[in-house]
């Protein structure tokens, strides 16, 4: 059984990867924490009279969160969707984001995050909302991000970019053969290169370790020339038709590159494609 934590903020983009993860782990027994973390400042922007004292705002936002989730726990029934192997709970904690989420991780054993791109406060050229960018960077628990744009289809092209330098045990990538495994998918390992020079021997032996890992599963190695990782990325993204672009973590040198800029600028797949980022034990971030 596994647990599964979605977070919201009752928005359109937090109900896309709600539905999203559902339609992912239909044929898996998982339960689904639905939580939902209020802190003061939603207080100021839910329409919360602002002259109330503290715990008289605390109350009302309350009682507004429990309407909230009470109504998305209705929506989730109206789906289409077999949820047999699904069980539902609700949470509301009240706590600062991050803070919040570690401490469900770690009451709720939870397996992986599934949560959508920026929310109600998200900026259009802003690739990673403030929450979603905080629980990438400071929690470490396997988190699928799902995208405004994106809409669920069973993946068969799976991307993972790699620089072929291996900062990791090989085991964190055992997400990512469930994957393969569970949907028939097809791997693509992805290399980019500002120059089209030969891999250096550390790069060879570390090319050779996934061909070994991944040798039950379709896979394929990719290599690219482009000065620019996140470019590269869009271009393979385009012409392969990929369903979930993976990556580790602890590679924070693609890591970044991928998913930590500032904007948007032509850049799509950051609002289309879903990304799996994983990470190697469910632990806080020293």
């Amino acid at each position: 059984m596994k647990n599964i934590l979605l977070p919201t903020d009752f928005s359109e983009n937090s109900w896309n990867a709600i539905n999203y993860a559902i339609q992912f782990f239909e044929n898996q027994k998982c339960n689904f924490y639905i939580v939902h973390i209020n802190d003061m400042s939603d207080a100021m922007t839910s329409g919360v009279p602002p002259y109330l004292d503290k715990s008289e705002r605390e109350a009302i936002q309350l009682k507004q969160s429990k309407h909230k989730i009470s109504t998305l726990l209705e929506r989730v029934e109206t789906l289409s969707i077999d949820r047999k192997n699904h069980n539902f709970y609700s949470i509301l904690e009240k706590n600062i984001f991050v803070a919040g989420i570690r401490k469900i991780i770690d009451q709720k054993q939870i397996d992986f995050i599934v949560m959508g791109t920026k929310g109600k406060s998200g900026l259009k050229k802003v690739i990673l909302g403030t929450n979603t960018a905080d629980v990438l960077t400071k929690v470490k628990c396997n988190t699928l991000v799902i995208p405004e744009n994106a809409t669920f289809t069973s993946p068969k092209e799976i991307a993972l970019p790699t620089d072929f330098s291996l900062a990791h045990n090989l085991q964190i990538l055992q997400p990512i053969a469930e994957i393969l495994e569970r949907f028939n998918a097809t791997l693509r390992i992805l290399h980019i290169s500002k120059n089209k020079i030969n891999l250096n021997n550390d790069q060879t032996q570390n090319r050779e370790l996934l061909e070994d890992y991944f040798h039950h599963h379709e896979h394929h190695f990719h290599y690219l020339t482009e000065s620019k990782v996140e470019i590269g990325i869009q271009n393979f993204v385009e012409s392969r038709d990929i369903n979930i672009i993976c990556m580790v973590a602890k590679n924070l040198n693609y890591f970044q590159k991928i998913l930590l800029h500032s904007k948007v600028g032509s850049i799509s797949y950051h609002t289309d494609i879903p990304f799996f980022v994983i990470h190697e034990k469910k632990e806080d971030f020293e």
